[in-house]
């Protein structure tokens, strides 16, 4: 109205497990990899407990406990999803601490998953989170580092 212009909004992103971070693209799955479900990153977790990236509420949690869907303050739609075809497990690696209408802080514990039984299931434990709405994404940028703790910042996303 008076030609002032909205400063952008910026959120950090924190790492969901302690690991080694992988590039989206480099994750082995094609859906991820092609960013078809949008954009972010992954860890190759160390630990099996997985925490909250920022605060929100939880929206979805899968029944197999494979993936939860949240919600920033900001309206950013973040999917966090635990290990690659661990759907054909049928839940029995994990164990959800949350539920449904949760609403949590960064660093929150959402899931713990047994790393060794979806090893030994044949299964990667690669952890993803995705930015599925980047309609709402200006800029994503994500820290190079090669190692991370859970809760580092990994990841700033400057919101459109």
């Amino acid at each position: 109205m008076f030609g002032f212009k909205k400063k952008p909004v910026s959120l950090d992103l924190k790492a969901i497990a302690s690991g080694k971070m992988v590039p989206i693209t480099q994750v082995p799955d094609e859906v991820f990899a092609q960013k078809m479900m949008g954009d972010g990153f992954a860890i190759e977790p160390t630990q099996g407990t997985i925490t909250a990236p920022a605060d929100g509420e939880i929206k979805t949690l899968a029944d197999t406990k494979h993936a939860v869907m949240m919600t920033t303050s900001d309206g950013l739609e973040l999917l966090l999803h635990l290990g690659l075809d661990t759907v054909e497990l049928d839940g029995k690696p994990f164990d959800a601490l949350i539920k449904i209408g949760d609403k949590v802080k960064a660093g929150t514990p959402l899931v713990t998953m047994d790393l060794e039984a979806i090893r030994a299931a044949g299964k990667k434990a690669t952890v993803i989170t995705v930015v599925t709405n980047m309609d709402k994404v200006a800029n994503i940028e994500v820290n190079s580092t090669e190692n991370v703790t859970a809760m580092d910042t990994v990841v700033k996303i400057t919101l459109s």
